[in-house]
């Protein structure tokens, strides 16, 4: 069954929302990309929700919903830096990040920025390079 994927900007009433999806995203990666000490690392428990809510306020993420349950986030700053692009476990392979990343791009194509940038996981790798994107070494 296909699933309609709405785009919205952040609101301040979803960051426990996203802090939480962005645990559960963390550790359901396969443990033969990352061990669970790394996990805990990257996203550590208990969630710091305070923190989640001041980065997000100032990040401002684009959120992607699924029948109205977010299902995955990304954040867009201005100088053309891609940061968080996560998918919850369970809309993974439903096209939830290639939207959001499109709509980040339609974004950085209407406010003229001149590259966009990314540090990605050796699991993000191939998403980004798949559109474009090059290894700087």
């Amino acid at each position: 069954m296909k699933h309609t994927v709405t785009i919205q900007p952040y609101t301040e009433d979803s960051s426990r929302e996203i802090a939480e999806l962005f645990y559960v995203a963390v550790h359901s990666i396969n443990p033969e990309a990352y061990s669970d000490q790394q996990k805990h690392a990257w996203a550590p428990k208990p969630i710091d929700y305070k923190f989640w809510q001041q980065r997000l306020n100032i990040k401002r993420p684009y959120l992607a919903f699924i029948d109205h349950q977010l299902s995955g986030f990304i954040e867009l700053e201005s100088d053309g830096h891609i940061d968080c692009l996560y998918t919850h476990p369970r809309f993974q392979g439903q096209g939830v990040a290639s939207l959001l990343f499109d709509h980040i791009f339609s974004i950085a194509k209407a406010s003229n920025m001149a590259r966009l940038y990314v540090e990605a996981s050796m699991l993000a790798k191939p998403f980004f390079e798949k559109r474009g994107f090059q290894l700087i070494a």
